[in-house]
């Protein structure tokens, strides 16, 4: 059995050929021939109709590789986070937490949209999470928290926009980091 061997639907409700109204309109037709289609075409689908599923089709495939890459830098932006708060743990260094804050930021984000994005998630989230367990394990008063979480926030910024992390490095630090 071959593809002209099945029938045609006997209404073809759509014209690919150019009418007074415009390029695609309304066209009640009972045969192929008012239709304005030829029997040289097997299936019935025109090649505009090819070329919008081709379409629709790529356009499809595209965002989703585009959602695969955003995701895959996430990834690796909450690792880059991840390391440099264990090398930040590891070092045990008086006021280096606003160089690991932005070298953390910093290598997120330069992995790209998604990145910078996580590291912005992540950075919001410690912070908020400071803002509970600093007074309570570290004694900290609440201006002393705000403080030292706008100092925080500033070193997380100026590390995902892509400026230099060592301006917050203190002297001494070991090169490892």
């Amino acid at each position: 059995m071959t593809c002209k061997d099945f029938p045609r639907a006997p209404v073809q409700l759509f014209s690919s050929r150019p009418t007074s109204q415009g390029w695609l309109s309304i066209n009640i037709a009972t045969t192929p021939q008012q239709a304005g289609t030829s029997r040289s075409d097997p299936l019935g689908i025109s090649t505009m109709k090819l070329f919008t599923g081709l379409i629709l089709c790529s356009l499809v495939l595209g965002v989703h590789s585009q959602w695969m890459s955003f995701f895959g830098e996430a990834y690796e932006g909450a690792k880059d986070m991840w390391r440099a708060y264990s090398d930040m743990r590891e070092a045990n260094y008086k006021d280096a937490d606003k160089y690991f804050h932005a070298r953390g930021n910093y290598d997120a984000a330069r992995r790209g949209p998604g990145g910078a994005w996580a590291a912005k998630v992540i950075s919001n989230a410690r912070e908020t999470i400071q803002g509970i367990t600093d007074p309570l394990f570290k004694g900290m008063t609440r201006d002393q928290v705000r403080e030292d979480s706008k100092a925080d926030q500033f070193a997380n910024e100026w590390g995902r926009s892509g400026k230099d992390p060592n301006h917050f490095r203190p002297a001494g630090l070991p090169d490892k980091y």
